[in-house]
């Protein structure tokens, strides 16, 4: 329970589903605010005491679990490493996948309970056979099915949606209002929670040693200087301070970084569509489809970012030694559960995407169906690979 509105709601509707429920709040960070700022972050002690009042409501135990060395270790070191290493990672996908349902179901099945449930939108299937599979909520404006992507077969089986069919976010909170719920009307948590004032070029400055370097055009001409590549991502416009405008005087964007070099490479909008994505670690959310294990192609769609529009793209997986290598491997041998062998993932998108950068987080769909995801190791364009 993070003590925001929706898992309050999910809590209540298993309470009333005929569940033995027990609400615990995850404390992810020693020195936690003790008020939020504006909607930003989550996991502060006021949201700690939001989620005993829910409790107390309804009418169950309240805990609260210490994760916070695991978070540190598991999210906030992934996040400063990542950006070390010139990529852009998503530290809600590694909270999901380390955090909810690696150490807390871990915890939960240990100690004797059936599921973790979550207020996330998102919706558990199980097939014929009695496999789970995960699937888009009803409301596709709060899904976040994409964030969920990390999970396995395994962690599927041992989790709850009860906020799947619910059609508007406005129903959550009239019915949290009815339910006399003090936390009806509390505004959504949002962006980084342990970067909770928003300025992660400043938090991470603190973190990560920057060295003044260079900034190229596509061509490989220096156009400018920066503070440290670390502090910039794919996509971005503003605060390039270039000296030398482009020859047609448009603006122009980070394409690429390249931290071995020091060098942030800029260009025009049109060389940030990207038709190709390689990615590696790659999991499947429930059992994966036959051909992952044949290694055929197979048509889906393609998300990159939580709240990104799908595209329509073939995959298939290309095993170690073929093609360019493209990085690390897939993962670990589970039988197909969660991994099904090494390998890593090739996307070819069928519609460009823009400002795809290494580090992020590829989810393959079919339908509303979540078949897995993969981090991003290259991106590649077409048109710049031309010029």
């Amino acid at each position: 329970m993070s003590g925001g509105v929706d898992s309050a709601v999910a809590a209540a509707r298993a309470v009333e589903a005929g569940h033995d429920v027990v609400g615990v709040h995850l404390a992810l960070s020693r020195m936690p605010g003790t008020l939020r700022t504006g909607s930003r972050g989550c996991c502060t002690i006021e949201d700690s005491r939001d989620a005993w009042r829910a409790c107390d409501v309804l009418g169950i135990p309240y805990y609260v679990w210490d994760f916070s060395e695991r978070f540190k270790e598991d999210v906030v070191q992934d996040f400063i490493d990542e950006y070390a290493a010139g990529r852009t990672p998503n530290p809600c996908m590694r909270c999901n996948e380390r955090i909810k349902f690696a150490a807390l179901l871990e915890k939960a099945i240990a100690l004797g309970f059936d599921a973790v449930c979550t207020g996330h939108y998102a919706k558990v299937i199980t097939d014929a056979e009695g496999n789970p599979e995960l699937h888009r909520a009803a409301d596709w404006a709060k899904d976040q099915s994409y964030v969920l992507g990390v999970l396995t077969h395994e962690q599927l089986k041992h989790s709850m949606f009860p906020l799947a069919d619910t059609p508007s976010k406005a129903e959550v909170r009239a019915e949290a209002e009815r339910r006399g719920l003090s936390v009806a009307n509390k505004p959504d948590s949002h962006d980084i929670c342990f970067i909770p004032d928003g300025d992660t070029a400043g938090w991470l400055a603190e973190k990560i040693e920057m060295t003044t370097g260079d900034i190229v055009d596509e061509s490989g001409a220096k156009v400018g200087e920066h503070p440290g590549a670390n502090a910039f991502t794919v996509g971005q416009r503003r605060g390039l301070k270039l000296g030398t405008p482009a020859a047609d005087g448009r603006p122009r964007f980070v394409l690429e970084i390249r931290p071995k070099e020091n060098k942030v490479v800029v260009g025009p909008e049109a060389l940030l569509a990207i038709d190709e994505i390689r990615g590696i670690k790659v999991s499947w959310a429930g059992l994966p489809i036959a051909e992952v294990h044949t290694g055929g192609e197979f048509d889906c769609h393609a998300q990159v970012r939580a709240h990104g529009d799908p595209v329509p793209a073939t995959a298939r997986m290309e095993r170690p030694g073929a093609g360019d290598g493209g990085g690390n491997d897939g993962g670990s041998d589970d039988g197909g559960a969660g991994t099904a062998g090494h390998g890593n993932l090739v996307v070819t998108l069928k519609e460009p995407l823009r400002g795809v950068a290494p580090g992020q987080t590829v989810v393959l769909y079919q339908g509303s169906r979540v078949l897995g995801q993969a981090t991003i190791d290259a991106a590649r364009s077409l048109q710049r690979a031309a010029l």
